[in-house]
């Protein structure tokens, strides 16, 4: 029997990840994402490979909107099977899909209630990719299961979910095929963690897979250790503190949100930065941290510790958690240093572009970056340097400090990468390199091979026969 594997996303860029898995009798997808790069997001509009009606399940490696943001045009387009996924990928992604679809049904009618004004059409339609209705639709096909338990997918292959360590239920998943009892694997890493992070568990290891489909969005990079991490996130805090500014701070809603503040609630424990008043405004993320706090049999020893202590860092003084509109906006008229963390994490929408408006030309403020920024995106057209930038279609001169803390990525950096794949006891027949802007792909590909790995950086649209 035959498998071909299609790369629908991810192929040398960081977002969009969906691979298809066709058998004469079967059809399957890993991971169902949106594009998020600039030059990417035509390809959220295009159809997909198959008709949706015939796939039978989507197994969903973490609720990222990168790996699950087109489920709801999935569904919408047809698709009435299974999707697959730990119980707390399940809940983080109701929360995050809902928001997804309220944002995109919000910037289509101002897209077009401008675009009408402006007499002109934009580069893309002006509906939302999915509504609310259709996330509504797609939440009962949601399946929760266990980690390290194998699940049936179809007839002849199993499913085995494992944690990666990389958000909160995150998976790498392994795919069995039965072939006439010669089983063979293929396993999807998704995005893998790091070892010794704060909350979570270490990656997941395996020791002989057929084949393996590998994220390497920092390949070609070693991240800070953690020690340097809150050193360095104590000096800009202190510093901005000083100068009398605000720390604003890009995050995403999923894990950095909630790492950012595990180090926060560190640093005031240490005594190490004084007493500051730090706002969450985030409807999402505060809602994504009451769901942190159902799965605490997920987290590391650590974090268990803390919580047995009462030191949880969901709930530290000067905490303060942001609602409403009307409660955001006041956060322009503080006269107090404050760190204020909002999403996105890439500046592309939400309440952090008025936040980063308001502080972005004032030279006491700092605009601190925690997380990767795809090219394209406004994160990294400031993180690059420019000297003006246009936010809400003004310009606004950068004056204010621009730090950055690569090593709060969830993202396992070169060596945590190459220790995963160094547990393995055989080298898989072959090694497929995705998830990584072409360069860090192709870097890390050439790295791999010079160890002996057999590696391959696959295009967009892309097919390989696993045999």
């Amino acid at each position: 029997m035959v498998t071909r594997l299609t790369f629908c996303g991810a192929a040398k860029n960081v977002t969009g990840s969906r691979y298809l898995l066709e058998m004469p009798d079967h059809k399957f997808m890993v991971d169902c994402g949106m594009f998020q790069e600039r030059q990417f997001l035509s390809r959220n509009w295009e159809p997909f490979r198959v008709p949706p009606k015939e796939l039978e399940a989507v197994l969903i490696t973490h609720a990222h909107l990168d790996h699950c943001g087109l489920l709801p045009k999935l569904v919408s387009q047809g698709f009435h099977g299974r999707i697959i996924c730990t119980s707390a990928t399940a809940d983080l992604a109701r929360i995050i899909l809902l928001d997804s679809a309220r944002l995109q049904e919000e910037d289509a009618a101002y897209k077009k209630k401008r675009h009408l004004r402006e007499g002109r059409q934009g580069p893309y339609p002006e509906i939302p990719l999915y509504t609310t209705e259709d996330v509504e639709a797609t939440l009962p096909l949601f399946e929760g299961v266990a980690y390290d338990t194998p699940v049936p997918v179809t007839r002849g292959v199993n499913a085995s979910f494992h944690d990666a360590g990389h958000v909160l239920g995150s998976s790498m998943i392994e795919i069995a095929f039965d072939r006439e009892n010669n089983d063979r694997d293929i396993i999807f890493s998704g995005d893998i963690g790091r070892w010794d992070r704060p909350m979570l568990k270490d990656p997941h290891l395996f020791r002989n897979p057929d084949y393996v489909v590998m994220e390497s969005t920092y390949g070609d990079r070693k991240h800070e250790q953690a020690d340097v991490i809150a050193s360095e996130l104590a000096d800009i805090i202190n510093e901005t503190i000083r100068a009398g500014g605000h720390i604003i701070v890009p995050s995403f809603a999923l894990q950095r949100a909630q790492e950012i503040l595990y180090y926060m609630n560190e640093l005031l424990i240490d005594g190490r930065i004084p007493d500051i008043d730090v706002y969450l405004d985030s409807p999402m993320a505060i809602r994504i941290t009451e769901v942190y706090k159902h799965y605490e049999h997920l987290f590391d020893r650590e974090m268990q510790t803390l919580l047995k202590k009462n030191l949880s860092p969901f709930d530290f003084p000067g905490l303060k958690f942001v609602q409403t509109t009307d409660e955001s906006k006041a956060l322009n008229f503080l006269k107090k240093p404050s760190m204020i963390i909002a999403g996105s994490g890439m500046i592309t929408g939400g309440r952090i572009k008025h936040h980063v408006s308001n502080n972005i030309s004032r030279p006491e403020s700092t605009i601190l970056f925690i997380g990767y920024q795809a090219e394209g995106t406004l994160g990294r057209i400031i993180l690059d340097g420019a000297n003006t930038v246009r936010i809400f279609n003004r310009p606004h001169i950068v004056r204010a400090r621009i730090a950055q803390i690569n090593g709060l990525s969830a993202h396992a950096d070169r060596d945590d990468l190459t220790r995963w794949v160094g547990a393995f006891k055989e080298k898989p027949e072959k090694l497929f390199i995705t998830h990584g802007e072409e360069k860090t792909a192709i870097a890390f590909s050439h790295y791999l091979s010079q160890k002996g790995f057999k590696t391959v950086v696959p295009n967009y649209g892309d097919t390989a026969v696993l045999t």
